[in-house]
């Protein structure tokens, strides 16, 4: 796609919600299980705080949803947290939210990818033993789809995600009928004991407070990616904000909906579920053959009659679906903070340009590579996974919401209209609140999780800051050094060229070099070669005089058998009788057309380019001669990946076919 047909990638609101929102919409598969996992480890006597904990993640996500909208308003450009915070709390605060984020995205891919997984094994649990082959196996496929473009990955991922959501609504309204009829459903584990993971069922003061604190923390797992919308408001059509904001509440509004009708039919259904299934009591056979399905798998048997009906299916392969695409909410969040960062020269600036489909490609393919990784040292395991997650969400966007009270309070020193500045005091107060209610969640989400291995998500967000304030550094510096004070200093030719052809033996590239640098017509030029051997040295010397080459050959000694240390040695000592002077090397390099070919040639060359570069003064250039294989696969076989955006004719001549010229025939 060229250029100019980036406006033709914009989204309508009914494709934006699948792109953005998936994530916290299928979080609802799996954020009343974290609720119940940690419950259950005190026994079954503390799952009736359950509904008190769901009514307190609804209400931190209402809140944050409301602050979030007050981003889009104020900063349409796509930066989110990230902006926000930059802008107002200053450039090294804004880089904690970029690490944070950047770290969560990554988090975000392996927890809905294992989670997805875990799901499929629900309904087909012959596939346990393949759970790292799949999980990478999606992430691939996610892979490709985004590298086609945002456009048509939001197509494929928009029916999966409005399955979902449509299948748990029914699923939910089904269940509540039935129970208000007197007919409730029973899930599977609902006979199944489940003993206290210390011994001692009765916890009481402190550690009754961390038990519910660390269960509310799991929760807010709901949460992921609902600052992805923030991030993105560039992708979706005009007026941009509007739509954005729109979507965001559409997206609150159904991920509580969800929440709430799971949470409370896992209650009504009696799930039990713990962490581990041999804390189950009541089993009939044994337990380390026991696989137990998820909660939202055990709601839906309960609801539509079994684990063989078709309800149960259908939800369990939505499920499975939205789950593992999910991850897309990543890798359209991932990309687009990648690309303002590198644009902003704190990540290298490759991961600004667009691709082919004008997609972020690299940043697609690194949040691929080491999402990938993620999943295969933790073996895609969702309870592993999970605590790495949802720090560095609570941390955007507690500083977020920071930075947007200190933009209000900018704007009302300025504004003197009385409707506006209403609008801004009860936005202020609004992400006031935000700042409180989320920085709280922090805490506890840091006290709670940072041994159970939020510590590694700390330290990765830690040495992810570290290297982008190095890599800005790097580039500021390299500016600095580049940056032109009097043009007509860098302009003042060189008191003289001399011109240096390394030779190796008499054949067609060394003569082609010869004649490329002769029609440089530098002020002197002479023939280079190395004496590894007396007799070989002599023999090119009498050839040379033989041909009548009118260039001097000049040759150097090397007892020793180096070939690049007396080249680059000899260049060095020109250049420091004559520091004024500039030594022009051309070398001859063979173009082959097999890989396994450049294992065969060209390595001297390439060792020598290496270290001559390092010398200042000194010119480089590289004479190619084409062998036949290179002819061969020079020839056209169709449109290969990169072909339009490196001009070659978008319908080649197909191989073997006459070319045509105008009047002809």
């Amino acid at each position: 796609m060229r250029s100019e047909e980036l406006g033709e990638t914009l989204l309508p609101k009914r494709l934006a919600l699948p792109i953005f929102a998936s994530d916290p919409l299928s979080s609802v598969a799996y954020a009343t299980q974290e609720i119940l996992l940690v419950l259950t480890l005190g026994g079954l006597a503390y799952l009736h705080f359950t509904p008190w904990i769901a009514g307190a993640v609804v209400a931190l996500m209402t809140v944050v949803v409301l602050s979030y909208r007050q981003v889009v308003h104020a900063y349409p450009s796509g930066g989110g947290s990230y902006e926000v915070v930059s802008r107002n709390l200053g450039p090294s605060v804004g880089l904690v939210v970029a690490a944070s984020l950047l770290v969560d995205y990554v988090m975000t891919v392996a927890v809905s990818v294992a989670s997805g997984v875990d799901n499929i094994i629900s309904a087909v649990p012959e596939l346990a033993g393949h759970r790292v082959l799949l999980a990478l196996g999606f992430v691939a496929i996610l892979t490709a789809m985004n590298l086609r473009g945002v456009r048509e990955s939001g197509r494929t991922f928009a029916a999966p995600t409005y399955l979902f959501i449509g299948g748990v609504l029914i699923m939910v309204i089904t269940g509540l009928i039935r129970y208000v009829l007197g007919d409730a459903p029973v899930a599977e584990s609902a006979r199944y004991g489940i003993s206290a993971e210390s011994g001692d069922a009765h916890l009481t003061g402190l550690a009754l407070l961390m038990l519910v604190l660390r269960a509310f923390s799991s929760g807010c797992t709901a949460l992921t990616g609902v600052e992805a919308i923030s991030n993105g408001v560039p992708a979706f059509r005009k007026p941009k904000s509007k739509n954005a904001a729109s979507t965001m509440a559409a997206m609150g509004i159904i991920a509580i909906v969800m929440f709430v009708g799971v949470t409370t039919l896992a209650l009504v259904a009696k799930v039990h579920i713990t962490d581990d299934a041999c804390r189950l009591t009541g089993l009939d056979g044994s337990c380390e053959n026991y696989t137990q399905r998820t909660v939202i798998a055990q709601i839906a048997a309960a609801v539509f009659g079994g684990e063989h009906s078709v309800g149960f299916y259908f939800i369990q392969a939505a499920t499975a679906l939205v789950l593992i695409l999910a991850a897309n909410t990543a890798f359209n969040g991932f990309p687009l903070l990648s690309s303002i960062l590198a644009q902003h020269r704190y990540l290298p600036r490759q991961l600004h340009n667009r691709g082919d489909r004008l997609a972020f490609s690299n940043g697609i393919l690194a949040l691929a590579v080491v999402a990938g990784l993620l999943l295969w040292g933790y073996r895609a395991n969702v309870t592993s996974l999970i605590h790495l997650y949802i720090l560095g969400v609570f941390t955007s966007f507690t500083l977020s919401q920071i930075g947007m009270v200190r933009h209000w309070n900018r704007e009302l020193r300025t504004e003197r209209d009385p409707a506006p500045r209403r609008r801004h005091h009860t936005a202020r107060v609004i992400n006031a609140l935000g700042s409180v209610v989320t920085g709280l969640v922090l805490v506890i989400v840091l006290a709670t999780k940072f041994t159970q291995g939020a510590w590694l998500a700390v330290l990765a967000a830690i040495t992810l800051w570290t290297m982008m304030r190095g890599i800005r550094r790097h580039y500021d510096a390299t500016a600095a050094e580049l940056a032109v004070t009097d043009p007509k200093d860098e302009l003042i030719p060189p008191s003289r060229v001399l011109g240096i052809v390394l030779v190796s033996t008499i054949h067609k590239p060394t003569l082609r070099a010869l004649s490329y640098a002769r029609a440089f017509r530098p002020n002197l030029l002479e023939a280079l070669t190395v004496s590894v051997d007396r007799d070989e040295a002599a023999a090119l010397r009498e050839r040379w005089e033989e041909y009548g080459i009118e260039v001097p050959l000049k040759i150097i000694d090397s007892p020793y058998r180096e070939v690049t240390r007396p080249v680059v040695d000899y260049v060095r000592s020109i250049r420091r009788e004559s520091p004024r002077d500039i030594v022009a090397v051309f070398i001859p390099e063979y173009v082959v057309g097999h890989w396994w070919e450049n294992l065969l040639h060209n390595q001297s060359a390439l060792w020598l380019k290496s270290r001559l570069l390092f010398t200042p003064g000194v010119m480089v250039t590289s004479v190619p001669w084409q062998l036949n294989s290179s002819e061969r696969a020079n020839r056209p076989t169709g449109r290969a990946p990169g072909a339009v955006r490196r001009g070659e004719p978008q319908n080649p001549r197909p191989v073997g076919s006459r070319p045509t010229t105008p009047g002809a025939g």
